[in-house]
């Protein structure tokens, strides 16, 4: 497929050459992070024979480290041109996890270094995720970001459903440390399409203005919040998302135990009831853009974020069999329905909220709290999981997670005044 080409998509807007290099990279990448999907906690327990604590250990403390260590780059990445720093950013993830393969094949892989990859990767994740929305914005105008964030959410449901898959296959005939190659390469293939997306003949990226915060400061690094806690539509979408996603994170690992422990799953049932409802995922995203052009975005972002709140508590009902099997992918393609209509208008409202000289702060800000809360609740719904029983931790899980659309803005803002 020609990145290029895809640009304006059948039937669609027309977004531009730029927009369809950006495009491309984030579906190469998203691909190679697909494909080596739990390539690390595998090479943990096959490579170096690592226990259940260091293998949930190696999760959980990479992502909560690696958010703290990126606290700074929402300040740093403010005042800088976004594209150089996507294209560093990748090749920062692609050099850390090739590492990984030079170390195995010397025979000089250990936990602490694949500990330290992560937490590498996981900063870098927030680091680009802050950066890409910002350059989003600068590239395309305010009525082009929802049809933007559409196809960044459907491109991310494809390549959920294609990755895994293929990732299994590779690993059974290469080992895991070969998807860590093909990740590795994403990132590269990914750098060469951002460093394409570059203009010509005066399109290049404006330079930010700097002389307001010439060098990061300690109190800077608050700014994101303070916007964030300031703003009257930003504020509960923040502890919405926050609080959904990680409980939503939080019933993965009780999941894993109850359907291929106590229910007696087989690992292929297991994958068919998480990767097939992923075609819904498709659906919603191409569906969000109509909706919002039928009924506006705000009755839809409020829609959408309270029918997806009704569909956890389900999976505290799991039970053995054919019945159990097909209630899970009930569930599941209810709730990824609802996230595929819900996200790429969320993400829209969010950028549409950040001024543009915040943009990346608030995005920062953004992806370091959700990572911290989803680490965080996870190990809280481990211990839950182990003292009142998995069943009942799922369900307490389930009933949170109904009073999440209380959390969403129930009136439609006043629009931001436009910079001049």
């Amino acid at each position: 497929m020609g990145v290029a080409g895809t640009a304006g998509g059948r039937g669609g807007q027309r977004l531009g050459r730029r927009f369809g290099w950006l495009w491309g990279a984030y579906g190469t990448s998203a691909l190679g992070t697909w494909l080596a999907f739990g390539a690390f906690p595998l090479i943990a327990v096959r490579v170096l024979h690592a226990g259940p604590a260091a293998v949930a250990a190696l999760s959980a403390t990479g992502a909560a480290v690696g958010a703290a260590v990126a606290v700074p780059l929402g300040p740093w990445v403010e005042f800088r041109r976004k594209r150089p720093v996507l294209v560093g950013l990748d090749l920062v993830r692609c050099a850390a996890l090739l590492t990984i393969p030079v170390a195995y094949a010397l025979g000089a892989l250990t936990y602490p270094q694949l500990l330290a990859v992560s937490v590498v990767v996981a900063a870098a994740d927030i680091g680009f995720r802050t950066a890409s929305g910002a350059y989003l914005k600068t590239l395309l105008r305010p009525e082009q970001l929802l049809t933007a964030n559409a196809r960044f959410e459907s491109t991310a449901w494809s390549t959920t459903i294609v990755g895994p898959p293929l990732g299994g296959m590779a690993i059974g005939l290469l080992g895991p440390v070969a998807t860590v190659i093909a990740d590795a390469a994403s990132y590269l293939l990914s750098a060469l399409g951002i460093r394409a997306s570059g203009g010509r003949g005066g399109e290049e990226e404006p330079r930010p203005e700097r002389g307001k915060a010439p060098r990061t400061r300690a109190r800077d690094l608050l700014d994101g919040w303070r916007y964030i806690l300031a703003d009257p539509a930003l504020r509960p979408l923040f502890f919405c998302a926050a609080l959904f996603n990680g409980l939503v994170m939080a019933t993965e690992p009780l999941l894993v135990v109850l359907m291929l422990g106590r229910l007696g799953f087989t690992p292929w049932e297991y994958g068919l009831a998480f990767a097939a409802p992923s075609l819904a995922g498709l659906l919603g995203s191409r569906l969000a853009r109509r909706f919002v052009t039928r009924f506006g975005q705000h009755r839809v972002l409020v829609a959408s974020g309270t029918l997806r709140a009704v569909w956890p508590v389900g999976l505290a009902f799991i039970g053995p069999g054919t019945g159990g099997l097909l209630l899970v992918i009930g569930v599941e393609l209810g709730l990824i329905f609802c996230c595929a209509v819900f996200n790429p208008v969320y993400a829209t409202t969010r950028l549409e909220r950040s001024a543009p000289d915040r943009v990346a702060r608030v995005l920062s800000a953004w992806a370091v709290t959700t990572k911290v809360s989803a680490a965080l609740l996870t190990a809280v719904w481990g211990v839950l999981g182990a003292l009142i029983g998995l069943r009942p931790a799922l369900a307490l899980a389930g009933v949170l997670v109904l009073a999440t659309p209380l959390l969403l803005p129930r009136t439609e803002p006043e629009p931001l005044p436009v910079p001049a």
